[in-house]
């Protein structure tokens, strides 16, 4: 699999967050010491959330980088962020002490931190920093593999970027020989970067406006195809892709660390035939990137495109991780993210509790019994394959419901020459018999409505299907309901 091309390669101006982090991690011959401050404002708290469990994501996220070596993390109490610095003097020199005992070289902040403070903490502690927004782009820019996702990473660190100007002021100094008074190179040199981040913008956005195209086209080729589309979505680290892997066969990256799937991936399968309990048809599976609480605002703008598969979605898996102590709160997180992007209620789901393997053995027995007598959940392990037969039964009954599929009598006559639709109809299992004619092909038919107008998108025939009230007379490659 070839690698992204991310910011830390690229020519254009990105983050300078991420050109710093490149030269720790990709030059230094040790991994970074990295060390993780959750800032937690007590009175601005939700109550959904503990600063504990906060911390731990932030931790997680933070292994996600290559070549981290964490040395340490803690929750910083804060009663109001000081606009300069962030923290108090007290809890400043405080940190300052334990950093320079681990001997740290990177500080990440989960949470919003000022280009101003960001400079502030930088001098002060004689570290990187990086902010939550800053390591998530990070990691994006690490996993983006298809063209879209690598456009998508680098125009979200042009538009993090073009926010904190301020941070890049001795830089440009040095660079372009800025003369280092108060103010530093002064609004011009300034203006001139924006201007030329705002030129990369443009030019990314033409570029990834042209893949979008090619997906746009590549979609409405699958409105063609007659399957149902199954997307899976969830919290980060639910499982997700290890599921898609054990329904599809498929070898979709997996690793124990978030954000580990960010391109969303596709594959269809087939459901059990009826012989086992199925309806033996077929499904388009989509695994897409995983949600997190508090995604960059860029983010959210930048991905939205990567998730629309979820919006043409017949039905949705959301996969939870069952055993984690905030499964609630991601839930939340997650329902919240699909109503932002503007996914209809209507929309059939199950939630697939998943990790069971993970929990002890009565708990275990205990989710399996709820999820027995409760619609629209199903436990499983994804990676033990207890309860995924289940999982397939219900996804197969609930498309049967969902798309209101009565299967009505049918029959074609193609030309002896047409084997394009003759593959296309065995592929989609609704030949029942078929017999050779003086004037063609014959095929009798069992079909849904969706597959019937599916074959006429495909054949380019349905104008001619609608207008023909006397289908007497078949026309060659043509074909006719049955009388």
């Amino acid at each position: 699999m070839r690698s992204a091309r991310s910011c830390r390669a690229s020519p254009s101006p990105c983050t300078k967050a991420t050109i710093d982090l490149a030269e720790l991690t990709e030059t230094a011959a040790s991994p970074t010491r990295a060390y993780v401050i959750h800032p937690d404002l007590g009175r601005a708290r939700t109550q959904r959330r503990q600063p504990e469990h906060s911390l731990a994501e932030a931790v997680s996220l933070a292994l996600a980088l290559p070549g981290i070596e964490m040395v340490g993390s803690e929750v910083a109490n804060l009663r109001e962020p000081n606009p300069g610095k962030l923290f108090g003097k007290g809890k400043l020199a405080e940190i300052k002490e334990r950093l320079e005992a681990l001997e740290v070289e990177l500080v990440l902040v989960d949470g919003p931190v000022t280009p101003v403070q960001q400079r502030n903490l930088e001098k002060d502690w004689g570290v990187k920093l990086l902010d939550r927004t800053g390591l998530i782009l990070e990691i994006f820019a690490d996993r983006a593999r298809t063209r879209e996702g690598v456009l998508q990473v680098e125009l979200a660190a042009l538009s993090y970027q073009r926010t904190r100007l301020v941070r890049a002021w001795t830089h440009l100094e040095r660079q372009r020989g800025g003369l280092g008074f108060v103010g530093g190179p002064g609004e011009t040199q300034i203006e001139a970067d924006r201007r030329a981040i705002d030129e990369q913008m443009t030019r990314l956005r033409r570029q990834l406006e042209r893949v979008v195209k090619t997906r746009t086209l590549h979609r409405a080729a699958r409105a063609k195809v007659p399957y149902p589309i199954v997307a899976l979505v969830g919290y980060t680290n639910a499982g997700k892709s290890t599921l898609f892997n054990r329904l599809t066969g498929a070898d979709v990256f997996v690793k124990d660390m978030l954000f580990a799937t960010l391109d969303p991936t596709m594959r269809a399968i087939k459901l059990p035939d009826a012989g086992e309990g199925g309806s033996g048809r077929r499904i388009i599976l989509s695994d897409t990137v995983g949600f997190i609480s508090d995604l960059p605002t860029e983010l959210v703008a930048a991905f939205r495109a990567t998730l629309e598969e979820v919006l043409e979605a017949d039905l949705i898996l959301h996969v939870r991780d069952i055993s984690h102590p905030e499964t609630e709160e991601q839930a939340h997180d997650v329902a919240a993210i699909l109503d932002s992007l503007g996914v209809d209620d209507d929309v059939a789901a199950i939630e697939v509790w998943n990790k069971i393997d993970a929990l002890g053995d009565d708990t275990r027995a205990a989710l399996r019994r709820t999820d027995a007598r409760t619609e629209g959940v199903q436990a499983v392990s994804a990676l033990s394959g207890e309860g995924l037969d289940d999982l397939i039964a219900a996804i197969d009954r609930q498309l049967g419901d969902v798309l209101d599929e009565p299967r009505v009598e049918g029959h074609v006559v193609l030309d002896f020459a047409d084997g394009r639709s003759r593959a296309w109809l065995h592929e989609a299992g609704v030949v029942e018999r078929e017999a050779a004619g003086e004037d063609g092909l014959h095929l009798d038919l069992r079909w849904t409505a969706r597959q019937k107008g599916a074959f006429e998108a495909f054949t380019g025939t349905a104008e001619e299907i609608e207008a023909d009230d006397e289908p007497d007379e078949p026309r060659s490659g043509g074909w006719h309901p049955a009388d």
